[in-house]
């Protein structure tokens, strides 16, 4: 039987028992022994970080990788993505259904993981050069082949805002302060500029997006970060509305200033 170990990966190695070589012995991610050294002392963002880049976080950035997931750990039943997976709950569908309809709706181009994507290719096109992203935001999107439709806005402003939210405010100041790099605090001194040149208000997704790109991420870990750091709230929902049942699911209240039924009363 050959010895060599035939899974490629630089992500994770492992060791087998001496009596059982379909068990594992010893797990390294990254070089780090997981059970023997990180257990118990190393932070959740850490192992996280570990796993998408080569190096482990400096305290800086894991601080700031942990407030990001505080902030995206629940965008809220506004959201479409946890909307979805609302749905799922009341309607008595499995929990890994639950999850995939967040996933599903929460990958798109508006508020979504692809939106976060191409707002971290800005910040790489870009960096913290105002003149070059004011052309950015005035140029019509570039044509390519993709399944992706071309967006519809600048990615990482809200097209259906009228200002810049308090929590996106706060997440930006937060992150600033935290960040180790140049992007967040760029963006909190000319988030006015940016929003001037686009006629839009900066968004939750262009904050996160910032956040990810001075974390060092590309634009594709950020994008499975970002799916992946909303998931805890899509699942709480879920899980809420199952118990509560469909009697009790949250419609939004539509107000009707012309009611045909009420003509004649």
């Amino acid at each position: 039987m050959s010895t060599e170990n035939p899974i490629h990966t630089r992500i994770w190695r492992e060791e087998p028992e001496s009596d059982n070589p379909f068990a594992m012995r010893t797990a390294y991610c990254r070089g780090y022994d997981v059970y023997g050294e990180m257990l118990g002392q190393s932070r959740w963002v850490e192992m996280l970080t570990l796993l998408f880049r080569d190096a482990a976080p400096t305290k800086a950035e894991a601080d700031l990788l942990e407030a990001l997931a505080v902030v995206l750990a629940n965008p809220g039943p506004r959201d479409a993505a946890i909307h979805a997976a609302m749905c799922g709950g009341v309607g008595g569908s499995t929990s890994a259904s639950c999850l995939m309809a967040a996933l599903a709706v929460g990958a798109g181009q508006y508020g979504g993981g692809r939106e976060v994507l191409l707002a971290m290719e800005a910040w790489n096109a870009c960096g913290t050069d105002l003149d070059l992203w004011r052309q950015r935001l005035a140029a019509a999107p570039p044509e390519e082949v993709s399944i992706w439709p071309a967006p519809e806005h600048p990615p990482g402003f809200d097209p259906h805002g009228m200002s810049t939210p308090t929590p996106v405010r706060q997440a930006l100041a937060c992150f600033a302060h935290l960040s180790p790099g140049t992007r967040l605090p760029w963006l909190e001194k000319h988030r006015a500029d940016l929003e001037s040149a686009t006629s839009l208000p900066l968004s939750l997704s262009g904050v996160a997006a910032a956040a990810l790109a001075d974390l060092g991420f590309t634009p594709e870990q950020g994008e499975m970060l970002h799916l992946l750091l909303r998931l805890p709230g899509a699942a709480a929902h879920a899980l809420e509305q199952r118990r509560h049942g469909y009697k009790k699911f949250p419609f939004f209240a539509v107000e009707l200033e012309d009611d045909p039924a009420r003509e004649g009363t």
